[in-house]
């Protein structure tokens, strides 16, 4: 992908913008819907509606919703375990609200972290995300290799006192590639995810396979390669004991010699990126 520059976006990432921040928009308004007795798959369930409403036909995957002690992932093994439960909201509980739609053949994959009421741990793990932000985008534009960025990651979350929960997502990723999906009349899902995002993940793993890259960024020898040019759906996830919280956004990496113009947050204007800075400002004030 070449770079057209943050403060001018091209036609294109303006769409993927447009999902995103409509993806974002469903998350904030079930959110403010939450409230104790609420279930998880009644939370996954307003976030489809949500977005139907608003002419979302397609998914990357269909949304996930987790609460309490499932944010952080505790006793997850297998993949049907990410899949929305009876788990009822209460009061003082952390959220994570998961959702990959499509719009107009453009993808978003993103994750909102919440809390019913106060929870002063779930406060201090959504404020340490901010340096894994600072720290993944700062590694991508030094084109390091996508598994020592990761490797990073791990550290810094070590330092901060955590445990890293993405590494419970299958193959262990922190980040994978979205791209255009070709809009069909009928858009089939197998185990919640879209057929025709597969068959696009699908494609971008083969032709990366043959050209020494992957499209899921992980720990493992696959992803010993320096960050590949397209759009990646980025979600570093903390977890200390029972409370989990992450961001899930799409950066963008280009081919362009700039460092600033190499890669760069498609978007600022996110809920978590807000709450930093009203938080900073605070601080500052004080």
């Amino acid at each position: 992908m070449t770079s057209a520059g943050k403060g001018e976006l091209t036609a294109e990432l303006r769409g993927f913008q447009r999902v995103q921040a409509l993806a974002y928009a469903c998350a904030e308004a079930v959110a403010a819907q939450l409230k104790p007795g609420v279930t998880e798959r009644e939370a996954a369930r307003m976030q489809r509606v949500w977005l139907r409403e608003r002419g979302v036909r397609d998914w990357f995957h269909l949304p996930f919703a987790w609460f309490g002690d499932r944010t952080a992932f505790v006793n997850f093994r297998v993949p049907l375990q990410f899949f929305p439960t009876h788990r009822a909201l209460e009061p003082g509980m952390p959220f994570i609200l998961d959702m990959a739609p499509v719009y107009e053949g453009y993808t978003a994959d993103i994750g909102y972290s919440g809390c019913l009421g106060l929870n002063p741990v779930h406060d201090r793990l959504l404020a340490d995300l901010e340096a894994h932000r600072d720290l993944i985008l700062r590694e991508v534009r030094e084109r390091r290799p996508l598994r020592e960025i990761y490797e990073d990651v791990d550290r810094l979350m070590v330092h901060q006192g955590y445990a890293n929960r993405h590494r419970a997502y299958p193959f262990g990723v922190i980040a994978h590639k979205v791209g255009r999906v070709r809009q069909r009349r009928f858009s089939p899902h197998v185990l919640g995810f879209g057929t025709q995002s597969l068959k696009g993940l699908a494609s971008d793993a083969l032709r990366g396979h043959r050209d020494g890259w992957s499209p899921l960024w992980s720990p493992y020898r696959f992803s010993d390669h320096p960050p590949r040019p397209g759009l990646w759906a980025v979600e570093p996830h903390l977890g200390f004991r029972g409370t989990g919280a992450k961001f899930e956004e799409i950066l963008v990496v280009t081919d362009s010699a700039d460092p600033e113009e190499s890669a760069f947050w498609l978007d600022d204007d996110l809920p978590h990126v807000r709450r930093w800075a009203e938080d900073n400002a605070a601080r500052a004030a004080a």
